[in-house]
Parts: C-alpha cells; sequence; structure tokens
C-alpha cells in the first residue's frame, strides 16, 4: 500500500547521534496520520555504545526495529539488509551521523506519492563538509553522471525515497547505494529531485576515506554501466 513507509539509517558507531536522529524523524513524522512507519536501524557492528543506545530507545518505541550486523559489511550491505527486511514497499534511506535534516521527510514523501514517481533523490545544495570532500566529490560526480548519462548532481546524497521492489531487481555490489539514481534511471523508472538541508555532523567522524572512494568508484561506475547494458539488451529482445 502506498501509505506504508520504512525507513532505513546504517549505522556505525554512531551512539551519540543517533537519539536526537530518532527524535527528530518521530517529530517529524508524528503527524502523518495516514501512513504507517517503521524506523529500521542497521547497526553494521558498532563498536561503541550504539547497540545500547538502540535497544534503550526500542523498550519505549514499537516503531523502531533494530538489525545488528555480526560482522561490520559496510554501508550498502547494511542498507540492503534493512531494505530487504522491511515490511512496506516504500522505502526512505537517510543517515545516522545526523547530516541529513529529517524536516525534509515530508517533503519527500509528498513529492514521492502525489506524482508517482519511483524515486525521489535529495540533492544538497550547501553541504556542510570539508572543502576536500565537497570538490572531491563534486569531480567524482561530474564523471560519473557523464559516463552514466544519469542527470544526477548530487547520488551521494543519502536521503532518497524509492520502491523496494524495483532497487531489489537490481544485482547487488558493494557500493549500490552511490549509484541508486544511475540505476533507477537506466532502468527507464520515473525520477525527481529535491534540494534537501544538510547539516554539520556534531559528534563522530567520517567512515570514508576519499581515495579509496575515488579509486572504487571508477571500478563501481563501470560495473553499473554494464549493468544498465545488460538491462537494455533484454527489454530490447523482450520487445
Amino acid at each position: 500500500m502506498m501509505n506504508n513507509i520504512s525507513i532505513v539509517i546504517p549505522i556505525y558507531n554512531e551512539e551519540r547521534n543517533i537519539r536526537k536522529l530518532f527524535d527528530e524523524i518521530k517529530l517529524n513524522i508524528f503527524d502523518l496520520k495516514q501512513y504507517n512507519f517503521e524506523i529500521i536501524f542497521v547497526n553494521d557492528c558498532s563498536t561503541d555504545n550504539s547497540l545500547i543506545v538502540l535497544n534503550d530507545i526500542s523498550k519505549e518505541n514499537e516503531i523502531l526495529k533494530i538489525l545488528n550486523n555480526k560482522k561490520n559489511l559496510g554501508q550498502s550491505m547494511s542498507i540492503h539488509n534493512g531494505i530487504t527486511k522491511s515490511k512496506y514497499e516504500n522505502i526512505i534511506t537517510i543517515d545516522g551521523d545526523g547530516q541529513n535534516n529529517p524536516r525534509d521527510l515530508k517533503r519527500i514523501i509528498e513529492i514521492y506519492l502525489n506524482n508517482n514517481v519511483d524515486l525521489v533523490c535529495g540533492i544538497r545544495k550547501k553541504r556542510k563538509d570539508s572543502i576536500i570532500k565537497i570538490f572531491s566529490s563534486k569531480i567524482a560526480n561530474s564523471i560519473r553522471s557523464y559516463f552514466l548519462n544519469d542527470n544526477c548532481i548530487d547520488t551521494g546524497c543519502s536521503l532518497k525515497m524509492f520502491k523496494k521492489k524495483i532497487f531489489l531487481s537490481f544485482p547487488f555490489f558493494n557500493g549500490i547505494h552511490r549509484f541508486i539514481p544511475s540505476l533507477f534511471n537506466g532502468y527507464n523508472k520515473k525520477i525527481m529531485y529535491l534540494d534537501v538541508d544538510h547539516r554539520q555532523r556534531k559528534y563522530g567522524v567520517s567512515k570514508y576515506g576519499t581515495l579509496n572512494r575515488l579509486f572504487k568508484g571508477v571500478a563501481d561506475m563501470i560495473r553499473v554501466f554494464f549493468i544498465i547494458r545488460k538491462y537494455k539488451r533484454s527489454t530490447k529482445y523482450d520487445d
């Protein structure tokens, strides 16, 4: 049903961000009485007190569902696990570090449902990251957008809403979460983009290195190119 929504949040060592993020999400969906929500935190084998914080919150909130990876699997696998085990067909993903603003949830839900789209993708217009991170991201986005022709200037924004069935139809690979717009576009799905807020990280540190992402991103980009090409060939023959 269109009014059932699962919010999936991967976390790794975010003990000081979790409660505030959960409270903000709950506050911003509280008056959306026409929808059923579940909030899924996927704990990627955190080494801090993240799981303890989540367990404490869950005692008071039935809306919260906790998935606990037995070992550190990374962001893509955590998101994939959360989506696979979600109850609902409509998925929202949001970062666990608090940089995405839950105030944007109502807008993203409204656009997604009122326009009958397959994906609404957040675009961070005023990023609150380091200059190096912003610069390297702009270069990577430009190369990817040109190579894959996906018309997305910020594929790295975690705030997205999309259909579960479509996402799970893509061949999984480690890094898929950075290519969601590319894959939806390549599979000829309807996409809309939304300017969203981006906040300074208050606690903790970024878990991903710029150089590591750069080299892996090139390999993943080539992988996505062939996934899309294979899909287009298969649909061409079906026609």
